[in-house]
């Protein structure tokens, strides 16, 4: 940026390219550290999923054979049962399933920027349809999380 002698401030030739460049990097940037952050939720779901499951089922089985065995093991098979339960209702209440995947639709989204991002910084001029035309990408990308629309990029991918 220029200053003149009248105090009027006047944009260098280059500086709106310039600008524009370092947006998209900060874009850029900005994709790769929440594509990783998805990816890490995703696991960690992932991890809760089958933590509170696992337990659910395996204590319900065996809090039914054990109902069924014998009259004296019907109060353990309860405490078995109530603990089942207990695990069940938090799977559901923490919904990890549903953030598992809704991350993992986050992650290819938040890809799909980072893409798209090093493609438009590989041109040597960028124009502000360009920078548009990222900054919806990071608005589907945002919108990701909410698991409700449909997955991004090509219409085979799947959750993986």
């Amino acid at each position: 940026m220029a200053t003149p002698a009248d105090g009027s401030t006047r944009l260098a030739p280059d500086e709106p390219s310039r600008r524009l460049r370092a947006e998209i990097e900060r874009l850029h940037d900005e994709a790769a550290q929440q594509k990783a952050l998805a990816h890490r939720r995703a696991e960690f779901w992932n991890r809760a999923h089958i933590v509170l499951g696992f337990p659910a089922a395996l204590l319900a089985g065996v809090a039914g054979t054990a109902g069924l065995a014998t009259a004296d093991a019907r109060v353990p098979a309860a405490l078995l049962a109530l603990t089942s339960a207990g695990f069940a209702a938090g799977a559901g209440f923490l919904r990890s399933d549903a953030r598992r995947i809704a991350n993992k639709r986050a992650r290819q989204a938040w890809a799909d920027v980072e893409g798209k991002t090093s493609v438009k910084l590989a041109h040597e001029h960028l124009s502000p349809e360009d920078l548009r035309e990222l900054l919806e990408s990071r608005q589907a990308a945002l919108a990701a999380y909410d698991g409700d629309g449909p997955w991004p990029g090509p219409p085979s991918a799947l959750p993986g």
